[in-house]
C-alpha cells in the first residue's frame, strides 16, 4: 500500500449508510457562521451519486416553495456530520435529471422494498424443574 493510498484510508468515515439514485436522505452538515458552527439538515432525493473510496460524492434535490435545490456532498467530507437514509427509492437509472422536469406527483420515486423473511416461530418454552415455563 503506497502513502496516498494509507492516507486515504485514513480520512475515510468507518460508518457510510449505503447511497443509490432515488433514495431520500438527510444530510446533517455542519454550517459556520462567523465563529459559531450550527448543523444544518438538508433533506431531499439523490439524484447521483459519483466517484469512488475517498472521492465519492452525491447530489441531493429537494424542492422548496417551488424553486428546487440541489447540493453537492462529499460522502466522506468531515463537514458532514451523519447521512440518514430515510427511504430507498426504486428507479432504473443511475442518474435522475429527469425529475427537473417533473413536478407534484410526476416527481415522486417508488419505494423499493425487500421480501422481509418472516422470523420463525418461537419454539414453546419446556417446563423447567419446578413445572413452570
Amino acid at each position: 500500500m503506497n502513502v496516498i493510498q494509507q492516507l486515504e484510508k485514513e480520512q475515510q468515515k468507518a460508518k457510510v449508510p449505503a447511497l443509490r439514485a432515488g433514495d431520500t436522505v438527510k444530510v446533517h452538515a455542519k454550517v459556520v457562521e462567523g465563529t459559531r458552527e450550527r448543523i444544518q439538515v438538508f433533506e431531499g432525493t439523490v439524484i447521483r451519486v459519483t466517484g469512488g473510496g475517498l472521492r465519492q460524492n452525491f447530489t441531493v434535490r429537494r424542492v422548496t416553495h417551488g424553486v428546487g435545490v440541489e447540493r453537492t456532498f462529499l460522502v466522506h467530507s468531515p463537514r458532514i456530520d451523519k447521512i440518514d437514509v430515510l427511504r430507498h427509492g426504486d428507479v432504473r437509472q443511475g442518474r435522475l435529471y429527469y425529475l427537473r422536469g417533473k413536478i407534484g406527483k410526476g416527481a415522486r420515486i417508488r419505494e423499493r422494498r425487500t421480501n422481509v423473511v418472516a422470523a420463525p416461530a418461537a419454539a414453546p418454552a419446556e417446563p423447567d424443574e419446578n413445572g413452570e415455563e
